[in-house]
């Protein structure tokens, strides 16, 4: 019996395009102000000087507010962190926002999705005014005080 030849293996692969991101151009402080609502806008005006407040400026728990009013803030779904996101695109234990020195840090615990900076994933990373946070599907604006 002759030997058939077998078929050429497909080496193709697919690019699934709704993972790719784009990368926002940093936002002013006064462009971020604007697209705040009035009471919002007052809130973050009465911030104490390097007080953080992180805002959801779009998609899930729009308008939502989260004062940084300790030197850990845990996130993740769990009910025991200080921000608690109820949805399966959160982890448990997803970041951890630290205060040290007025700064603010930033650091994954091992999410599953992951953590985002500026539409970037990051492990651990500086935080500044206007940087947006992506945990999930929840988007944060961190905006900080300046007087």
């Amino acid at each position: 019996m002759a030997d058939k030849a077998l078929p050429p293996k497909d080496l193709t692969s697919t690019l699934n395009l709704r993972q790719l991101r784009s990368i926002p151009e940093p936002k002013q402080n006064q462009s971020l102000l604007n697209t705040l609502s009035e009471p919002e806008r007052e809130v973050v005006a009465a911030l104490p000087k390097d007080a953080g407040i992180l805002i959801i400026l779009s998609g899930a728990g729009l308008s939502s507010r989260y004062l940084l009013d300790s030197n850990n803030v845990k996130i993740g779904r769990d009910l025991n962190n200080e921000i608690c996101f109820d949805d399966i695109t959160v982890s448990r234990s997803h970041a951890l926002i630290e205060k040290i020195d007025g700064s603010y840090l930033i650091k994954d615990l091992g999410s599953l999705n992951g953590t985002y900076v500026n539409a970037v994933a990051v492990k651990n990373g500086v935080l500044k005014a206007g940087d947006e946070i992506q945990i999930g599907k929840y988007h944060l604006t961190l905006f900080v005080g300046e007087k």
